[in-house]
């Protein structure tokens, strides 16, 4: 059944991401919220992320008569209905069975792009078909370059045309919150874990019907397709070796837009510039990696005076609603991507979950540009 018909049901039960969240939080097993919730040490920065949005302040100005707000725009040549897009965020399946394509669908009916992660629970060639020309595919560069080719070979055959260079993953981070919860690949079949399934039967069916999570595109360089073989293979050889002049092959080898995500110093964006990338993301990858970061909303106006202009600015970690969009927008970035907020929409609604996010996001957008006193970006 259409999300269309339920529409109006859900923006009256479910208007804020906050609401998706609460339900996600009862519909998704223990395992997976941990998982997706987590951030590192004592987890300040994931705090931060959202707080320091509330100091952003926009004044508006009235008497503009009557105002429509347009929310569409373009980037990199090519046009989007609004400017957000859906984060890459790995092992989704562990939230929510099949999330990768729920959400892709979600980017080609509404054409916003959707960014595929390495350690996706699903491959390029799975939910390619269902992206169309919205996907983009995010990569944690391999030591080996020939694994490298084999991965941009796979997403670009598999209709993938902008690259997303991840940079601010030097190494696995702590996540010691993942730790007290038991989270592990492969998830360990306990007492607490059979518990958690029978307590949550659509995560349980859904999964039962999918598979238990898998890093399904790097199963097929592992020796062994043991999930415990391919996690340890993932470890060793994705990670740790990103340098500037890997960016620069990167950036000859692949024939569209290509992105660094993880900038927080306007050094870096500026030598992001200067070997000719298309485009950074300014993040702190959701509080996920370094807890002593600083916010990616703090470092914004100084990252967009540096660049100048000469390279896209995208932002993500900490954006929760069209408001949040709007500040962004307003500091100076020309796109936004969101993670955490499309996975609550999977978890709490299923197939309908990732277009209910993108009609709370635009239609708040919408109205906060009225309020603000403004019709286009």
């Amino acid at each position: 059944m259409p999300y269309e018909k339920h529409r109006h049901r859900l923006l009256m039960q479910y208007p804020a991401i906050d609401d998706l969240e609460r339900k996600a939080a009862k519909r998704m097993p223990h395992v997976g919220w941990e998982y997706l919730q987590s951030g590192t040490g004592r987890e300040e920065l994931v705090r931060k992320n959202l707080d320091d949005f509330n100091k952003v302040t926009l004044t508006p100005q009235f008497c503009k008569g009557q105002l429509v707000p347009e929310t569409a725009t373009t980037l990199f040549g090519q046009s989007f209905s609004a400017p957000f897009g859906i984060a890459p965020v790995g092992l989704t399946g562990l939230m929510w069975p099949r999330a990768e394509i729920i959400m892709a669908k979600t980017a080609n009916k509404y054409q916003i792009p959707f960014c595929l992660s390495t350690a996706a629970t699903e491959t390029p060639e799975t939910v390619g078909p269902h992206v169309g020309n919205m996907g983009w595919f995010q990569l944690y560069p391999p030591r080996e370059r020939a694994l490298r080719t084999k991965l941009l070979d796979r997403a670009r055959d598999a209709g993938f045309h902008t690259l997303v260079i991840t940079a601010d993953v030097p190494m696995p981070s702590r996540r010691e919150r993942t730790k007290r919860a038991g989270i592990r690949t492969p998830p360990k079949i306990t007492p607490r874990f059979i518990w958690q399934g029978i307590t949550h039967p659509a995560w349980t069916i859904g999964t039962l019907q999918n598979g238990l999570p898998r890093l399904r595109t790097m199963e097929a360089y592992s020796e062994l397709r043991t999930m415990m073989s391919v996690e340890r293979y993932v470890r060793d050889q994705l990670g740790g070796n990103l340098s500037w002049e890997h960016c620069r092959e990167m950036r000859d080898e692949w024939d569209g837009p290509v992105i660094l995500k993880g900038i927080l110093h306007p050094e870096d964006a500026l030598r992001a510039v200067a070997i000719g990338l298309d485009g950074i993301v300014v993040s702190n990858h959701g509080g996920r990696q370094f807890d002593g970061a600083p916010t990616s909303i703090s470092v914004l106006p100084e990252i967009v005076r540096a660049v100048q202009g000469k390279t896209a600015i995208l932002f993500d970690s900490g954006i929760r609603s069209g408001l949040d969009i709007l500040r962004a927008l307003r500091l100076g970035a020309d796109f936004v991507l969101l993670g955490r907020a499309f996975l609550y929409g999977v978890a709490a609604l299923g197939n309908y979950g990732a277009d209910h996010v993108v009609e709370i996001l635009k239609g708040d957008l919408e109205n906060n540009m009225v309020q603000l006193g403004i019709s286009t970006l």
